[in-house]
């Protein structure tokens, strides 16, 4: 093995301790980070259908039709608090990912 060939591999080895070293200490930081952001997309669903049958009720009660407003509106907030979420995981998983690769 000539000089050369020591060297990487000892770079190579060197920068593999770096990042497991660097994995253990953010793993704790990780579990936190996690349920935060679960708590994040639930919140992010229920707000926004929350919201929707509290618009639906006020119309069912101000204008009524021979349809449900409040269920209307339940499932539009749903719809838009699934798109959200869907939003922040996506964003999350790219975050994620951009960081692995430095």
């Amino acid at each position: 093995m000539g000089n050369t060939d020591k060297k990487v591999f000892e770079e190579e080895v060197n920068e593999k301790a770096r990042r497991k070293l660097k994995a253990r200490s953010e793993s704790k930081q990780s579990v936190w980070a996690g349920f935060g952001l679960f708590g994040i997309i639930g919140w992010s669903v229920v707000v926004p259908t929350l919201l929707g049958a509290a618009l639906g009720r006020w119309l069912d009660r101000n204008y009524p039709q021979h349809f449900s407003w409040t269920l209307t509106f339940l499932l539009i907030g749903l719809l838009a608090g699934c798109v959200m979420a869907w939003g922040w995981v996506k964003k999350e998983h790219s975050d994620m990912h951009k960081e692995e690769n430095r």
